[in-house]
Parts: C-alpha cells; sequence; structure tokens
C-alpha cells in the first residue's frame, strides 16, 4: 500500500511550529534558571563569556575629597605682608649666614662631587635672597602707588592701576640710582653684566648658517 506524501508534508507543517515553540521556551526556562537564585543572600551567576570590567567597584569606600588651601575659604585669606614680617629672619639671618658657612666648608673641601653639590646650594640660597629682595623692591613700589591713588580717589579722579611692565620699569630706575649713588664703578659693572646676558640670550636664539651643498 502506497504511502500518501502530501499527508507526511502536512503533518511537518503542523508540528514545526510546536517544536519552534517549545525551543524558545525552553531558552527562556533556562536564563530564568540562570539569573534566579534560590537564596538572595546567594551570588548571581554571571556568564563567564561576558568580560568583566576592568574597573569596578568592590568595596564602596568613602570619596576622598581634595581641597586646595589657595582656593578655599576655610584657610582663610593670605597676608602677604604679616607672612614676611615672620619669616623675614631667614632673608636677613638664616641664608646669609648658611651661605657663608657653606663657603668656608668649600674652601676646605678637596672633593669635587661635595664641592659641586654645595656650590649648586650656594646658588640656591642666592636665587632665595634675589627674589626675596625683588619681591620687596616691587611691594614697596606697589605700596607707595596705592597710596598716591587713593589720595586722587578723595579728590573724585578715577584710580589707575600699575601694570607688571610699569612695576618692572621703576624697580630698574631705583636700581639704576642705587648703583650710581654707590660708586666705584658698580654702575659700570652691572650695565656690562647685563650686556653679556641679553648678547648670549640673542645668540642663543640666532639660527644656525645652512651648510652650502655646493661647496
Amino acid at each position: 500500500m502506497k504511502k500518501n506524501p502530501s499527508r507526511k508534508i502536512e503533518n511537518f507543517s503542523e508540528e514545526e511550529p510546536e517544536s519552534s515553540y517549545s525551543s524558545s521556551s525552553s531558552e527562556e526556562e533556562i536564563k530564568e534558571n540562570k539569573t534566579a537564585r534560590a537564596n538572595k543572600n546567594r551570588p548571581m551567576e554571571v556568564s563567564c563569556k561576558k568580560p568583566v570590567s576592568r574597573f569596578r567597584e568592590v568595596i564602596q569606600a568613602p570619596k576622598k575629597v581634595i581641597r586646595d588651601p589657595r582656593f578655599e575659604s576655610l584657610s582663610g585669606n593670605l597676608d602677604v605682608e604679616g607672612f614676611r614680617n615672620r619669616y623675614n629672619f631667614l632673608f636677613e639671618e638664616e641664608l646669609p649666614a648658611e651661605r657663608e658657612e657653606l663657603c668656608k666648608q668649600m674652601k676646605k673641601l678637596n672633593d669635587p662631587e661635595v664641592i659641586a653639590e654645595l656650590k649648586n646650594h650656594i646658588s640656591w640660597i642666592d636665587k632665595q635672597l634675589k627674589f626675596d629682595s625683588t619681591k620687596r623692591r616691587d611691594g614697596a613700589i606697589l605700596a607707595e602707588h596705592k597710596k598716591k591713588e587713593r589720595e586722587a580717589a578723595k579728590q573724585g579722579k578715577r584710580p589707575f592701576y600699575l601694570k607688571n611692565s610699569e612695576i618692572k620699569r621703576r624697580r630698574n630706575i631705583e636700581k639704576f640710582h642705587e648703583l650710581k649713588a654707590a660708586g666705584k664703578g658698580k654702575l659700570e659693572s652691572y650695565i656690562e653684566k647685563k650686556r653679556r646676558k641679553n648678547a648670549a640670550k640673542d645668540y642663543r636664539h640666532m639660527p644656525y648658517r645652512r651648510s652650502n651643498e655646493n661647496e
């Protein structure tokens, strides 16, 4: 007896959606079983195929708050003049005495490495003393200018604020008069030193001569 092939095709078409539905439902059940936990205190199972982030928060720690005392109102306002008056002994007594002691030690030593270290420290002290004297001179110029501007403002005049270039110009004028009054060729030696320094700076920024390939 011959079997009817159309009946087989009909049976196959009717059974196909049921099998596909059952497979999809079984996948959903597996996913639910993977994500579900028998106990809430147990850790959740995670697939090993999913990459784990390198940076993750394992323990919740309190966030570290970084504060800059220059911009915090809790630190108060900086009193520049008070700070200089309180630590003025460093620039007038301690650093000059330390420089003199280092110069004496350098004359007694023969080790070139130790002498080089002492020279570096002496140059650092010289820079600190020079910087402090420059700051003090600029502060005096600015304080005098503010005093004059306050008196002018009382008379109804508009205030004029000094630029850094103007402060530097006035500082150089004061230094020029001081060296001129000191005598003994100090002004000439200072001008010559500045000239050599500026010439070295210009030479450093001067472009090199290109080599001619034909020569």
